[in-house]
């Protein structure tokens, strides 16, 4: 029964290795345990974060864009590709932030007290361009079915250290939080290199 059941998922499309790269993806670009920081200063400002709120907030709007940004992408004649290349160079300096420690993307919005776990911390926090970038490029390369479960998962992530984020700074201290933003800007480096390379091939 169980190996129908793996057959019939593999039909529809299911792979686990491309779950795992695209999880890995998207669990670098968020970057929830190096906005452990952030979210400890949203929290301190505004009194209590909304886990359950700010997760389903953020999972309503990549899983809506993971299905009609391609279209809206076709309606300005942009293809799956170009907009692929584009967003390497995004995470490249998104990558190049994390690792060296300065500012490229500068945000000057401020989410008020009632809504701060759905603007800033939801969106552009977690749900961000950056995000939406690497969901675009991701489905030049897999599938959808695949993107989903990984966007769930990260969800899922998400959902849990916002639970524990107290916890988190006491374990890890400001000291593991700069560490582990490094460590994931230079995989956001290498991801974008990857996307760079192989998407500039169909193109030429």
């Amino acid at each position: 029964m169980l190996s129908n059941f793996i057959l019939v998922l593999g039909n529809n499309g299911l792979n686990f290795k491309e779950i795992g790269v695209a999880t890995m993806v998207l669990f670098a670009v968020i970057d929830i345990l190096g906005n452990i920081p952030l979210i400890i200063a949203l929290k301190e400002k505004t009194g209590r974060i909304y886990p359950l709120r700010t997760a389903s907030v953020s999972l309503f709007i990549l899983v809506g864009f993971l299905f009609v940004g391609e279209s809206i992408l076709g309606l300005i004649g942009v293809g799956i590709n170009e907009f692929a290349v584009a967003g390497s160079f995004v995470l490249f300096f998104m990558a190049l932030e994390m690792i060296l420690g300065i500012e490229i993307f500068k945000d000057s919005g401020e989410g008020s007290r009632k809504v701060a776990s759905v603007v800033p911390l939801a969106f552009p926090m977690i749900a961000g361009a950056g995000t939406m970038t690497s969901l675009i490029s991701l489905r030049a390369e897999f599938e959808l079915v695949n993107i989903l479960i990984a966007i769930f998962l990260n969800i899922l992530v998400v959902w849990i250290v916002l639970k524990l984020t107290s916890t988190f700074e006491r374990i890890i201290g400001e000291t593991g939080i700069a560490i582990l933003k490094k460590v994931f800007g230079i995989i956001l480096l290498a991801i974008a290199i990857k996307l760079f390379s192989s998407n500039i091939r169909v193109l030429f």
